[in-house]
């Protein structure tokens, strides 16, 4: 007798096995990444601010005189880092958690979850595109830096990649957490502002470095912003939180506590992620 399923014979469907090895999952979030940079592509005013905003920050600053009262070279370091700090608080963790919270609304994370895409690719593929242009105005802010000022010394550039890299990493997972707090694209804007509000003061931003000391200077130095901020400015210029000229060597031993806090905010941030985000509407 034949075994072939009629209509009258319910058939469980079944997620389809992702393709083994690491090679199938590169595809996978190549494939995701491409059609999140369509949407990125699309949206003209978005391309314009990621390619045209970090020279046009730099030029303007370079014509009213720069940040304080800093040596050129500091100057530019510290720009430089501004620039980097607003496109990872922005452009990643701004921006991806309304991402994740639209594509969540309109099922697509949903169909990806019945594909074969496991949990981290989604996660990857979306946010790529979202760290590439932080990449970008990255670099063009050093080209800026460097045409309309005194390119930093750029005493330890592998210290500036893990501020990069890493700072996405966990401003990834830390969007991903905040999108399972907001129902809608709308209250987006508003679950992001703990982190940008109370986190950004304590940054080190603002008035050079060693501006900020005392009791706010090391509660600052485990918020989760504070590393990004201190790894890219021993990176670009030495400088270490008192403002000090560090060596190539001295930079290392500097840069453990941001490392370390860096890597706790972002375990923390993975397992925040873990526990909130949503995959589906809620009901």
């Amino acid at each position: 007798m034949s075994t072939v399923p009629t209509s009258a014979t319910p058939v469980a469907r079944r997620r389809p096995a992702p393709a083994a090895g690491g090679r199938g999952s590169v595809r996978r979030v190549s494939a995701l990444a491409r059609a999140e940079l369509q949407l990125l592509v699309r949206n003209r005013t978005a391309l314009f601010n990621a390619l045209a905003l970090p020279p046009m920050t730099v030029g303007l600053f370079a014509t009213i005189g720069g940040i304080g009262d800093e040596a050129a070279a500091t100057t530019g370091a510290v720009l430089l880092n501004l620039l980097t700090f607003m496109a990872l608080a922005f452009v990643v963790y701004y921006n991806l958690t309304v991402a994740f919270v639209a594509r969540r609304e309109e099922l697509v994370l949903k169909r990806y979850l019945v594909g074969e895409c496991s949990r981290a690719e989604i996660l990857t593929g979306t946010a790529v595109p979202a760290v590439a242009v932080a990449l970008a105005q990255t670099v063009l802010g050093i080209v800026a830096v460097s045409v309309f000022l005194e390119p930093p010394a750029f005493v330890n550039p592998l210290l500036m990649v893990v501020a990069v890299l890493g700072g996405a990493l966990m401003l990834t997972v830390l969007a991903g957490a905040t999108s399972g707090l907001s129902r809608t694209v709308e209250s987006a804007q508003l679950t992001t502002l703990p982190l940008l509000i109370v986190a950004i003061p304590f940054a080190g931003l603002f008035g050079g470095p060693g501006a900020t000391t005392g009791v706010l200077g090391t509660i600052g130095t485990f918020t989760p912003l504070r590393p990004i901020t201190d790894l890219m400015l021993l990176g670009a210029g030495g400088l270490d939180g008192e403002g000090q000229v560090l060596s190539f060597a001295e930079t290392f031993g500097a840069a453990v506590v941001p490392v370390a806090v860096l890597a706790a905010w972002t375990a923390l941030g993975v397992l925040a992620c873990r526990r909130w985000m949503r995959w589906e509407p809620r009901r």
